[in-house]
């Protein structure tokens, strides 16, 4: 099969050979060295931007052989269309029972073929299997998963000459087989929403409001986007997200179909069920909106949603917003910076920088334990402090009445010299969580109000983590946590399930579920949620210096919005106030190590931030 194309980027190469084919880089199209002609288009949809390449498949050619019939069927998946060209390359029987949905093992490279290459005119059955390094998963419910180490997978096919003569495979696995670079043209990581569970520790307040937590999928790019992420919505949560989440949709429930007028509302129609219930109708007519609004963004404002009876409808301006990013705070754009000399607090504006109110807004008196890291609270009013020892922790309110140090909410027993309290991060409900690095009791820590709740942290398959760094999302159902490796060498980004439990008067946490991300980074020195389904982070792989990275919440490392690192960069933020799409987000900041500096980075380019002194530390709220 060759690609052609009215138009296509002079840096796309065309690489010959493979059973998948060879590919364009950047294009990312497959080219098998053998079969007919197809049509190459370039998508100018938004949401396709940084895709070059459309592939239409071709049926398999009179006379293919069981290899060239391989390679005609394994490109005709990835193609621009749904599976009908791609079942022609199946017997009968293959074709009612293969089922193209029931996941995709991404592989390193191109598979190698092995037995199969040579048919004779008498033989009526010939067996073949491909062999490749798998990178990642992608299951039923369209979730992503990274696999560890370096294992190789064998995919057994048979075909059978037919009464015509031809060639079709007649037995293959279930679910796909492609390389990354189809992988990524072919699919694109897109958000469907779920609440977050009910706490029954909760007391009202941001505690007890559910919100919508980002669950990211992959679905075929341009094959009816807005209906199969509906779809997949209905069809629930990815087993990793499920136990803290809740979907307002019944079992039995179906999507009819998608449409989306010249005004943006998207039309929904449900079959299974009624809609004549109001909340219940808003509630799933919110999580479908944010959905389809992100996966055609800028094409979805509202959406109507319909049941066999009822209707409602959903947008960005409901009240109460229980959106993405709905416990980010009044106050997550703002950004704080601790003067390197005295150790006080200052927000950092366009026009001034101003001191905080209270405490934290004056040099500590002489003879006191000189502060380390501070970590604001999402709505600006309080503030979490780390002595520089690491020893103890305060919350300190950002008021005029606080005139004086309160008493430590919680002290570690470090001794002298060693790692001690580190890393205090406030969710949106109002809780603050801390890692105690204590050598003799590690730990992490849960802090609501002036009370503190050792939290379990369980590790893959009943392993003891070591945690080095925690950050919770605004939500507070999930954790991005620095553990250090096995030998004690560098420090790996983990994600997990924050469990809340318990009572009011005794809450009860839990982070679990735990489950590797970015594998290539060997050491992790700073992170910072940057929206509410990725991270940024700054890492390193192996004998490499340190990059900026954006990780999303199933452990895959974004490629699409690459930064630009600084040298000598040694700490990053970024506002997690990028939930609603239509919000510009703020911009990531940036600590050089060499002058204590802050720089921003706008327009792909870092530009120093005018402090009156030097910096220790600067974050955004959270």
């Amino acid at each position: 099969m060759r690609r052609t194309s009215s138009r296509i980027d002079p840096r796309l190469t065309a690489v010959a050979g493979g059973v998948l084919g060879a590919l364009l880089a950047g294009g990312c199209a497959a080219m098998p060295d053998s079969g007919g002609i197809t049509r190459v288009e370039l998508s100018q949809g938004s949401s396709d931007k940084n895709l070059q390449v459309r592939v239409f498949p071709v049926a398999p050619a009179k006379g293919a052989k069981p290899r060239d019939l391989l390679a005609g069927f394994l490109d005709a998946v990835t193609a621009d269309e749904s599976y009908d060209t791609a079942r022609k390359y199946l017997t009968p029987d293959a074709a009612a029972n293969w089922n193209p949905d029931a996941g995709i093992e991404v592989l390193s490279a191109t598979p190698a073929m092995q037995a199969g290459q040579d048919v004779s005119e008498t033989d009526t059955t010939v067996s073949a299997s491909l062999t490749g390094q798998v990178v990642a998963k992608v299951d039923e419910k369209h979730s992503y998963r990274l696999v560890g180490g370096q294992r190789t997978v064998s995919s057994d096919f048979t075909f059978v000459r037919q009464k015509d003569g031809e060639w079709r495979i007649d037995k293959l696995p279930s679910g796909l087989i492609m390389n990354e670079t189809n992988f990524r043209n072919s699919y694109r990581q897109v958000d469907r929403f779920f609440y977050t569970s009910a706490d029954p520790s909760a007391v009202g307040g941001a505690a007890a409001q559910q919100v919508l937590i980002a669950d990211p999928i992959y679905l075929r790019r341009r094959i009816d986007p807005l209906t199969s992420a509906a779809k997949a919505l209905v069809g629930g949560p990815s087993t990793w997200l499920a136990p803290v989440v809740q979907t307002a949709f019944p079992n039995g429930v179906g999507v009819d179909k998608v449409s989306v007028d010249d005004g943006r509302v998207a039309h929904v129609q449900l079959v299974g069920t009624d809609l004549t219930e109001a909340m219940s109708c808003r509630r799933m007519a919110t999580q479908l909106f944010y959905t389809l609004a992100d996966q055609g963004k800028g094409q979805v404002e509202k959406l109507e949603l319909k049941g066999q009876r009822g209707s409602c409808n959903a947008s960005r301006s409901d009240a109460p917003f229980t959106g993405p990013g709905a416990l980010v705070g009044a106050a997550g754009g703002q950004q704080y910076f601790q003067r390197a000399d005295n150790g006080i607090l200052l927000q950092i504006n366009d026009s001034s920088n101003n001191t905080v109110h209270g405490v934290l807004g004056k040099p500590q008196p002489a003879g006191k334990q000189p502060l380390g890291t501070i970590a604001v609270r999402r709505d600006g009013s309080q503030a979490a402090a780390i002595s520089r020892d690491g020893h103890q922790l305060w919350s300190v309110p950002l008021s005029d009445s606080a005139v004086a140090m309160p008493e430590p909410v919680l002290t570690s027993a470090v001794r002298s010299g060693e790692d001690g309290l580190t890393s205090p991060s406030w969710d949106g409900r109002g809780d603050l969580w801390v890692v105690d690095r204590n050598p003799d009791a590690p730990r992490v820590v849960m802090v609501r109000g002036n009370k503190s709740y050792t939290v379990p942290v369980e590790g893959p398959d009943g392993q003891s983590v070591s945690v080095q760094m925690l950050k919770v999302s605004s939500d507070g159902a999930r954790a991005a946590l620095v553990v250090k490796n096995q030998g004690g060498v560098g420090r790996s980004l983990m994600f997990g399930l924050v469990e809340h439990g318990g009572t009011p008067e005794a809450p009860t946490a839990r982070i679990t579920g735990l489950r590797p991300a970015a594998p290539a980074l060997t050491d992790v020195s700073s992170l910072s949620w940057a929206e509410s389904d990725q991270l940024l982070v700054l890492g390193k792989e192996a004998d490499r210096l340190p990059q900026l990275h954006y990780i999303s919440t199933d452990g895959s490392q974004n490629t699409d919005a690459p930064l630009q690192s600084g040298e000598g960069m040694v700490t990053v933020a970024a506002s997690e106030n990028r939930g609603d799409v239509l919000i510009q987000a703020p911009p990531v900041l940036a600590l050089q190590n060499a002058d204590s500096k802050i720089y921003r980075l706008i327009s792909s380019q870092w530009r120093e931030v005018t402090l009156p002194d030097r910096a220790s530390a600067f974050f955004y709220p959270g």
